[in-house]
């Protein structure tokens, strides 16, 4: 009976909806396909085609993101990014290359002995 319940949900993947927003759960749904298997008439409430405007609201929010963004803003950051990453690059190749130039004079030598 497990197995008949699941290739059901599977079949109709617009009750998934009804748990995801706390309408009902699993285990009522599973009640409900107990009592009453896949007759339409048990199912016609939450089995039924969402509207268009559901459709487009249930549009995961990634698209809107990607959709929101500001091209010019974001290809700003990376050049700053790049302009940073060059100035830490230049400060490690000099501190690696650099020789000190100041020499300490051996502590036995006094002025110019």
């Amino acid at each position: 009976m497990k197995e008949e319940f699941k290739n059901f949900v599977k079949q109709n993947p617009v009750l998934i909806k009804y748990i995801k927003s706390g309408e009902m759960t699993w285990q009522k749904f599973y009640e409900i396909y107990d009592l009453y298997g896949s007759d339409y008439n048990a199912w016609k409430e939450y089995l039924k085609e969402p509207a268009k405007e559901e459709v487009r609201s249930q549009t995961p929010d990634f698209l809107s993101f990607v959709k929101s963004l500001d091209m010019d803003k974001i290809e700003e950051g990376v050049n700053s990014l790049q302009r940073v990453l060059g100035v830490i690059s230049e400060m490690a190749v000099k501190n690696t290359t650099e020789t000190p130039k100041y020499k300490p004079r051996p502590l036995y030598k006094h002025f110019d002995d």
